[in-house]
């Protein structure tokens, strides 16, 4: 058969696939981010707006350009990750993990928190203000981790538009917030700066969840809205480095979308939040048949 037998669109849609899968194999060759195994239909769906951002009229062009412009690869994560977020996003959900979860964590001398995607920092202050708020942000480390550079640097600068304060305000005191949350804030040419000794106990780091390393011995894992995005083989992945990363009867927090229910590594937790998607770790993947 022919190929002016298949319909104009179909061959069209066909080509675009497979430029589409070149160009994310020249990203993880070139510069070793791997979206191979992210979600096909967002994946596109946010090359396909970086496309038409870059002047390219096919992922193809794009691809040259990515391969030959090393200047455009930082510019190319912003469209290829998810820099949105708020303070204390799902309050309520924050407000089970102050009255469900920390009463835990207070019995350990030392605590490690990991975000992972911490994006441009929003939750990540929220958990330290919370950690604040119940006495443990002094005995807390938290690694805030990001596969996106320009994100981490917005999260270290902690600089917010000053029209999203009331949300967050309005989110604080869902999330039990005992003060005002302008107490942690200074104002300044229309934006919102968050008290600089809120970073403190913060270390920042680059880390990708398809390729780097587990952290050792975490007592609370974030990752919210973040797996959504990945296909299943993908999130089994992430899911087993978290297992890695934490201490046993260590608490992993998804988003609100988000659920282990049919990951293969589901046995390794137990459901402590259902509806807010809390799970506590029970056994170590490497020992589980």
């Amino acid at each position: 058969m022919t190929i002016s037998a298949y319909p104009v669109t179909e061959v069209r849609q066909n080509l675009e696939d497979f430029e589409l899968g070149l160009l994310l194999e020249a990203i993880f060759y070139q510069y070793h981010f791997d979206f191979r195994g992210y979600s096909k239909a967002s994946i596109k769906r946010r090359m396909t707006k970086a496309m038409e951002h870059f002047g390219c009229d096919t992922f193809s062009l794009l691809q040259n350009r990515i391969l030959q412009e090393c200047d455009l690869m930082p510019k190319l994560l912003t469209f290829l990750t998810v820099p949105v977020s708020e303070l204390f996003r799902d309050p309520l959900y924050f407000r089970d993990l102050r009255e469900k979860v920390l009463p835990h964590l207070k019995t350990y001398p030392s605590i490690n928190v990991w975000i992972a995607g911490c994006s441009t920092g929003e939750e990540l202050y929220s958990l330290v203000i919370l950690f604040r708020e119940e006495g443990l942000e002094e005995r807390t480390t938290f690694y805030a981790t990001d596969i996106n550079s320009d994100s981490l640097k917005k999260a270290k600068m902690a600089i917010y538009e000053l029209d999203r304060m009331k949300v967050f305000s309005n989110n604080y005191l869902l999330a039990g917030g005992k003060a005002s949350l302008s107490d942690y804030y200074t104002t300044a040419y229309g934006a919102a700066k968050l008290d600089s000794s809120l970073r403190k106990q913060i270390v920042f780091s680059e880390h990708n969840l398809v390729s780097d390393a587990d952290f050792a011995e975490m007592h609370l894992v974030t990752c919210r809205n973040v797996l959504i995005y990945f296909e299943k083989e993908l999130q089994a992945r992430v899911i087993k480095l978290f297992n890695q990363s934490l201490s046993r009867k260590g608490f992993l927090w998804l988003g609100s979308k988000e659920s282990l229910l049919f990951s293969p590594h589901a046995h390794a937790f137990s459901v402590f939040l259902p509806n807010t998607k809390v799970y506590q770790k029970e056994t170590s993947l490497e020992h589980v048949t």
